[in-house]
């Protein structure tokens, strides 16, 4: 096995900025322009570290989104050659957000190549604008994809797509991305900022636990017949609907509808 020496990160210099919005909502800026925001094991560290971080503020939902113009440009070639890390380090980055217990949302404008599609492909929804791109092109080196990207791809647009993109070469615009079910929605980048903070939003105004219980269920029950998800799920219902939360959210609830009734 091939030995490294450690990476030892410039102080004062995060490849991956942290924002905590409004109190509940952590902002991840992937900000490493002059590399493209390559996925080298530099950024994958900071990455993790913001991840780590904002978990620690306790916030409600974590986006991600990238200094223009690229959203990530894959790996980097220079590492290629010459690795000073092993794949599972260069990957904890996107494992930190696969692993994240809340709600994720990534915000794709521009090219995401490569490894680098596991970045978005590591978040729960993923938004984009027309002119995005999503190239794997990882077998055009002769790379073999990795870091869950076949199976994410798979389940996202069947195996057909993910073999069509990793295999055959195809690449998506982001239209086409939301098309086939890649992407959740494609809007102009105008609007698309205000798209993601407007689920972020919805997504903290619910009770945290439930959020996460329904996130863990979600990822639970997607491979298992259809007896075992409805037992698991009705778990986690009868748990919730016993919660302290409850009586206060439907009061609230009626003095909505009771307000719309009389308008």
């Amino acid at each position: 096995m091939t030995a490294f020496d450690p990476i030892h990160r410039p102080a004062g210099h995060p490849l991956v900025s942290l924002e905590i919005l409004e109190g509940s909502i952590a902002l991840l800026t992937l900000c490493d322009t002059d590399r493209r925001n390559a996925l080298r094991i530099e950024l994958s560290l900071d990455l993790e570290t913001a991840v780590v971080e904002a978990m620690a503020a306790n916030v409600d939902v974590l986006v991600l989104t990238a200094t223009p113009p690229v959203f990530c440009s894959g790996g980097d070639l220079d590492d290629l050659i010459t690795p000073r890390a092993s794949l599972s380090d260069i990957a904890r980055g996107v494992e930190a957000l696969a692993n994240a217990p809340i709600p994720t949302i990534a915000v794709v404008e521009g090219a995401v190549i490569g490894a680098g599609i596991n970045l978005p492909l590591a978040c729960d929804v993923i938004l984009c604008t027309p002119d995005s791109m999503f190239d794997p092109r990882l077998l055009d080196l002769g790379v073999h994809p990795g870091g869950g990207q076949l199976r994410n791809l798979a389940m996202r647009i069947g195996r057909q797509g993910a073999a069509a993109l990793s295999l055959l070469g195809d690449r998506l615009n982001g239209s086409e991305a939301a098309e086939v079910g890649l992407a959740w929605r494609c809007v102009p980048s105008t609007e698309i900022v205000d798209l993601a903070m407007s689920f972020a939003r919805r997504a903290a105004s619910r009770p945290p636990e439930a959020m996460r219980r329904t996130k863990e269920t979600l990822d639970a029950t997607i491979n298992v017949d259809r007896e075992s998800a409805v037992a698991i799920e009705l778990a986690q219902q009868q748990w919730s609907i016993e919660q302290p939360w409850i009586p206060e959210r439907v009061a609230i609830l009626r003095e909505k509808l009771a307000h719309r009734r009389s308008d």
